[in-house]
Formats: C-alpha cells, structure tokens, sequence
C-alpha cells in the first residue's frame, strides 16, 4: 500500500513538472514561431506558422541599429561583470576573512539594502549621474551595475569563502606569502564555482536590464538592445512586432549559450555559497 501511494506522489509529481514546463516553455516557443512566420502580426491561429522565412532576422540588421545595440550591450554587460566580480571578491573576501570595526554594521547595511528593489534609489542615482555628467554614457550603467553587484551577490560569496579551510591561508602566509599573494594564488582558484555563479548573474542582469538603461540613454546610438528593442515597437503606428520577436531570440541566444557551458560550475557555486552564511 506504500509502494502504491508513493508511486501516485511521483506520478503526481510528474504530472506537475511537465505542466510547469509546458507553461514556463510556450511563451519563448511562442516568440521563436512568430520571428520566423511571414507578415509582421504575432497573433496567428495556429502556434506554427504555415510557412517559414528568416526576412524578420535580415531586416533586423538591415533597417535597424540591432549591430550596434548588440555591441553596446556586450560592452556594457562584460565590462559591469569584471568590475562587478572583482569588487565582489574584495569586498565579501574581507568580510570573510578579516574582523575590523564595523563589520557587522555593514553586513546589516547590506542585508537591509537587500530587501528593497533597485528601482527604488533610480531617482538619487539618476540625480547624482546627472550632477557626474554620466548622462547617456554607458559608464553610467557599469559603474551601477558593478556596485548593484556587491549588495545582490555579497552574501553568497561569504558563504563561500567561509567553507575555504584558513589552515591553507596560514600555511602560505608560514611559507612569506602576504594577503594579496593568498589571495590571488590561493582563495580565487578555489573560487571557480562561485566566481561562476557571479559572473553570470552581473553578465545576464546588465544584458537584459531596461528600466534603468531606459532611464539614462538618451540618444539611438547608446542604446542597448532592451531599450532599442521596445523603442522599434513603442513608435506610433509601428508594426514591427514580428522583427521585435526575431531581436527577442538573438537576444536570449548568448544568455543561454553561457548557462549551458557553465551549468555545472553554476550549480557548485550556488550550492556551495548557500551551505554557509
């Protein structure tokens, strides 16, 4: 009777994982159907369009600035992700390692700045680019993103480095190694999985951001794909819907590359930083 009920859990179970799926899936499949279906309506009666062409994709480069946009967010979105990991590193490698005044002041500072979401402090950090100069620049988006980076990701790479053995720092520092030889030689190779998992998250959240990167680029040139995307579609009596949805799955194809090459160092990184905290 137990092996019954238990069998019924699982096949319940199941049951629920594939319906999750099929709803969780249906909308990106939705989108990769109408980039590649004649005429520029994403409402059709049937999800595979009758027949298929690649004209949205060419149009895309063709009569857009997707070119540019692309690069625009690739360089946004890989300079935030160096800067972002390596203040990371420092900062949740000091709070891990080290005990100073105010310690656990500023792990509370962090743990509050937390529990509100970013778009919150738009209006200040929109105030203080403005007063910068950093208006329509996209040093304006690395410099938020790679500080938005400490506050989002601090506590899963303390975790971290809190389950590195100190025994191994002390034996370098026995051997004449000072901090930043631990450090670099030591503490960041052991930190494959996390540095991973944080590059990730800095790299997808600065490619795919578009409220704040809306709210500081000004001019075409500057635009990232977010903002360039919806600006194309958001024009009076624009009809480019099927185009927007072919730059929707270029857009997702770099994100999705990352994930798969680096899901096993992801899921480490994740795992290991949340053992420990």
């Amino acid at each position: 009777m137990n092996s019954r009920s238990a069998r019924v859990k699982l096949g319940i179970s199941y049951m629920l994982l594939i319906i999750l799926s099929c709803v969780s899936l249906f909308p990106a499949l939705w989108i990769i159907m109408s980039s590649l279906k004649e005429g520029n309506s994403l409402y059709s009666d049937t999800l595979f369009p009758r027949s298929f062409t690649l004209e949205h994709y060419r149009d895309l480069f063709e009569k857009t600035k997707y070119p540019l946009w692309f690069l625009n967010t690739l360089k946004v979105a890989v300079l935030s992700t160096l800067f972002g990991t390596f203040l990371l590193l420092l900062t949740s490698y000091a709070i891990s390692r080290f005990r100073f005044a105010g310690r656990k002041f500023a792990l509370n500072t962090l743990l509050v700045l937390q529990m509100f979401p970013g778009f919150m402090a738009m209006i200040a950090i929109y105030v203080l680019l403005n007063t910068m100069g950093l208006l329509n620049s996209h040093w304006a988006l690395i410099l938020v993103y790679s500080s938005g980076a400490i506050i989002s990701n601090v506590f899963v790479a303390k975790g971290f480095f809190d389950t590195i053995p100190k025994s191994l720092e002390d034996a370098a520092r026995i051997d004449g190694a000072s901090h930043l030889k631990v450090f670099f030689s030591i503490i960041i190779p052991l930190a494959k999985p996390m540095l991973t998992y944080a590059s990730l998250m800095i790299f997808n959240g600065a490619f795919l951001d578009f409220i704040f990167a809306d709210l500081v680029l000004r001019t075409e040139d500057q635009r990232t794909l977010a903002v360039g995307l919806y600006r194309m579609v958001s024009q009076r009596n624009s009809t480019e819907f099927t185009m927007f949805a072919a730059g929707a799955v270029l857009v997702a194809v770099p994100i999705t590359m990352l994930f798969l090459l680096l899901q096993r160092n992801l899921v480490e990184g994740l795992t290991a930083g949340a053992s420990k905290g």
